[in-house]
């Protein structure tokens, strides 16, 4: 009787980390097979997509939420003066009750 000794594809490729179809003789993305990456040894994917180590984080920060500095103070002074004219108008209601 003769035998097949390849490996049942996995679910998520250890290469790169796609889905691979029940099936599936090779990974649709990477093309990793059971002669050529489905084994753990060999794997390079490791789930994460972390950045590299040259990676600026400060700099990433500014370029997609803007300057930090200033973007705080304005929420600040937004906060203050809504608070202010809530509270002009809790003055104004409670004395207008009180006149009549």
């Amino acid at each position: 009787m003769l035998m097949n000794n390849t490996m049942p594809p996995p679910d998520i490729c250890p290469v790169c980390g796609a889905e691979v179809p029940p099936a599936a003789r090779a990974c649709p993305e990477c093309g990793a097979d059971d002669t050529t990456g489905w084994n753990e040894e060999r794997a390079v994917y490791d789930g994460l997509d972390l950045p590299d180590d040259e990676f600026d984080y400060d700099e990433y920060l500014n370029k997609e939420f803007g300057d930090a500095e200033k973007a705080g103070k304005k929420p600040g002074k937004l906060l203050t003066w809504l608070f202010l004219v809530g509270l002009a108008l809790v003055v104004l209601v409670f004395s207008i009750a009180l006149i009549k």
